[in-house]
């Protein structure tokens, strides 16, 4: 079995729900009173940090816990029009055939996730589907994982498309891949130093693959 459990960030990541959340969130302004975000802006937030969308987002800090409850409720409905990263579907099976252990992490709701699976029949693919609630807490979240499963952090990857996926996954001490599809753009990214960021899933296997062997080296030189 190999040595590396992966585990996958949800929205973005495997999902391709940006446009999806950009049009609910539209949706949702005059009820939580702030202005709708167009096109050019939503590129331009792209580049920023999630701290720093969160920051700009001009909406008061005691509405966000309840506008981020109503955007995963309001995705639920639209979650059966949601279609996969192109090329992620392949990869993941690549990835389960190799032997690796696949997990997903997400914000979301777990009930949107299933659905999500299921209806592109990869619900197979992974061990567990663990939800928090915590915009910033993914770190907390990936350790609650880890006990939970028997993961061992050094014998993990996590792959996110978020600047805060790169920061829970270095205050865990995990390795970290940064996809340049999802909701921040890749400069982004960069800035945060993520061990790998790549442009394309089938990437994703090579280095995962790599990952596992330096991972393996490690256990056979402990021996």
């Amino acid at each position: 079995m190999n040595a590396v459990f992966v585990v996958f960030d949800f929205d973005g990541t495997l999902a391709d729900s940006r446009l999806a959340f950009l049009d609910i969130i539209n949706r949702l302004a005059d009820e939580f009173g702030y202005q709708p975000v167009s096109n050019e802006e939503a590129d331009k937030m792209r580049r920023l940090s999630s701290k720093e969308i969160v920051q700009q987002s001009k909406v008061p800090p005691v509405k966000i816990p309840f506008l981020l409850r109503r955007l995963k409720r309001e995705l639920s409905k639209e979650i059966v029009d949601i279609l996969p990263i192109p090329g992620i579907e392949t990869s993941l099976r690549e990835l389960k055939d190799c032997g690796f252990e696949l997990g997903i992490l997400t914000s979301n709701l777990t009930e949107n996730v299933n659905a999500f699976l299921e209806k592109n029949n990869l619900q197979n693919l992974f061990t567990f589907v663990y939800s928090e609630n915590n915009l910033f807490g993914k770190d907390k979240a990936l350790k609650k994982v880890f006990k939970r499963h028997e993961i061992a952090p050094e014998n993990s990857i996590y792959v996110g498309d978020e600047t805060r996926d790169i920061e829970a996954a270095r205050k865990m001490k995990v390795k970290c891949i940064a996809v340049s599809w999802g909701f921040n753009a890749k400069d982004a990214l960069a800035r945060y130093q993520p061990d790998f960021l790549v442009d394309d899933p089938q990437e994703l296997i090579r280095v995962i693959q790599s990952v596992d062997d330096a991972s393996r080296l490690r256990e056979v030189s402990r021996e």
